[in-house]
Order: C-alpha cells, then structure tokens, then sequence
C-alpha cells in the first residue's frame, strides 16, 4: 500500500508541474505569440507609453521566455519579487501575480472566495451522494416497480434541466413565493444558521443535476453486478440479503461511483459559474466571470490552477480509495 502510494504522489507532483507549465503557456507566451500586450492590458488601453514600459520591466515581460517560465514557477512555491521603476514589491508564496483591475495579489482574493466555493462542492456531493446512490439501489432492486420508473423520470428530469433554470424555481418557489429561505448569503463566521440557509438552495439545485446522473448510474451498474456469480454464490451461501447487497453488490458497484465523483467535485470547485451566479456567492466562479468580463489574465491563471490543482487532489484521493475498497488495485 505504501508503495502504492508514493508512485500515485509521485506522478501526481509531474502532473503539477506540468499542469503548471501550460497554464503559464496558455496565459502569457500565446497572448505574447498573437501579439497581445500584457502590459497594456494592465495599464489600460489608453495609457502613456512610458507607464507602459514601466510595467513591461516590472513584470519582466521583456525578459528571455526561460527566465519569465522560472520567474513564474519560483513565485508559486518561494515568492517572487517585482522590480522598476524605483519600487520594488514582493509578492509572497504562492503568487500568482497581481491583478490588472484591483492592483491586488490574486492569492489573497481566491482564498477569500475558495471556501465559499468549497462548501457548495462539499456540501451539493454529499447530498447528491445520498440521494442519488440510494434511489439508484432501490430503483434496481425494486426493477420495474413503480418506485423504479417514478425515480428514473425524476433523475431524467434532472439530467435534462439546466442548472439556471431550477435555481431560478427554487428561487421563485422557496425564496419569494413561500418565503421559507431567505436564499442571501451570510458568511460562515458571521452566523451558522445564517450561512446554511443562503447555502441550501444551491445545494439543492446541483444535488439535483448530480444525484439524478448518479441514480442512473448506480442503477445500471447495481442491475449488472446482481447477476454475477459470486452474487448468485452469496446467496447459495444462505447469506442474508442485506450482506449480499451491503457487503458484496455495493462494494462493486462504488467503483464507477468513485470515479464520477473524482472528476465532478474537482471540476465543480473550479466550475461553479451558473450557480455562483444565480444565487449571488461570492465565489470563484464569480471571480472568474469577473476576470473573463475585465479581462484580467492574473485572476483567471489562480483560478485555472486552483481548478487544476483540485482536480489533480481530488483524483488522487479517488486513486487511494481504490486501493482500499479493491485489494487488486494494490498489486497492479
């Protein structure tokens, strides 16, 4: 298991690396490569050519592409440190630079954003986890039962609307017509119960995209696993029903669940846009969308990276829980 381990951190800390590089590619030598000057996105397009130069040696943008690539990989784990123009500013690890618009370090603004973010990923999979796991077990279980057809066109129902649509019902529903929840956002710090009741619409709106997908997926893949050997074998044994399908079917039928799961949180940390937005969360799909609007190239590279890095963790964790729920992963 050790072993295991360490080449999973081991490719995962390459894939870093790499995932590091090719943001620096994607948002500095193509814009550079098309002509785009990032030093007058900074300054604005109506800037005095001297300020313009300022910033292109400050942010050592006319330095050779090797040193801009170390430049940029050094800031991320040591720190980097601006120079020109008579003033010298250092921005501590991890930077990612300072923002076009605000003139601020972007780390500090992603973390103040990253765990409201977090909390509406964490919060929408485990729910959509529950629901949408169970309904599928039942739903194979209870094979063209009415619970079974009156549970898939409710998940194909989920499938088929958009996320801005149902927030906006639950919205109109729940918030403004019965007038339940109040739907605004309060900080967690602030108040506890504040800060859930302006999180569990959007809650409830991805768990419902989600947890439709996954009760359709588990229900194939429980239907498939009950008609295996070692199932019909389990049942010979005399073994009670709960056993065959707790400890034998579902022990299977987690495998495709870890790796949707694996890939949906990861993106959905750094993917949030629509539902940040209808619901007024003062996230990273909103620092996003705002940086894409301003065209501030520093504010989308930390959230392109943070995305990035997310999904790297997010895979390797779905990695470690093969291991444990499947033995055979270990040796292969």
């Amino acid at each position: 298991m050790l072993a295991y381990l360490i080449r999973r951190l081991f490719a995962a800390a390459v894939m870093l690396v790499v995932i590091i590089m090719v943001v620096f590619g994607i948002f500095f030598l193509v814009p550079k490569w098309a002509g785009v000057d990032v030093a007058l996105s900074f300054v604005g397009k109506q800037a005095d050519p001297a300020a313009v130069e300022g910033v292109r040696q400050k942010l050592g943008l006319g330095d050779p592409i090797y040193a801009q690539v170390w430049e940029f990989f050094k800031g991320i784990f040591a720190g980097r440190t601006y120079a020109g123009g008579g003033d010298v500013i250092h921005c501590s690890a991890p930077c990612f630079g300072y923002s076009f618009r605000s003139e601020q370090a972007v780390w500090p603004v992603l973390t103040d954003r990253f765990p409201v973010t977090l909390g509406l990923a964490l919060g929408a999979a485990l729910l959509w986890l529950i629901l949408g796991v169970s309904a599928g077990v039942l739903s194979a279980l209870k094979r063209g039962s009415l619970w079974d057809r009156g549970a898939m066109v409710v998940a194909l129902s989920g499938v088929s609307l958009p996320i801005y649509f149902t927030g906006l019902l639950s919205l109109a529903i729940f918030s403004y017509g019965l007038g339940w929840i109040d739907g605004e956002y309060v900080p967690l710090e602030d108040s506890v119960t504040g800060w859930f009741g302006g999180m569990i619409l959007p809650w409830i709106t991805l768990a419902f995209l989600y947890a439709a997908m996954y009760a359709r997926i588990t229900r194939a893949t429980m239907l498939e696993i009950l008609g295996e050997d070692y199932i019909r074998t389990a049942r010979a044994k005399g073994l009670k029903e709960q056993v065959v399908i707790g400890k034998h079917a579902m022990r299977s039928t987690m495998t495709p669940i870890l790796t949707m799961l694996g890939m949906d949180l990861g993106a959905l940390i750094g993917g949030a846009i629509l539902t940040e937005t209808t619901f007024s969360l003062p996230g990273l799909g909103q620092a996003v969308l705002n940086g894409i609007k301003n065209q501030d190239l520093p504010i989308i590279l930390g959230v392109t990276l943070i995305t990035s890095v997310a999904v790297l963790i997010a895979n390797l964790v779905v990695d470690v829980l093969y291991a444990v729920i499947d033995p055979r992963v270990r040796l292969a």
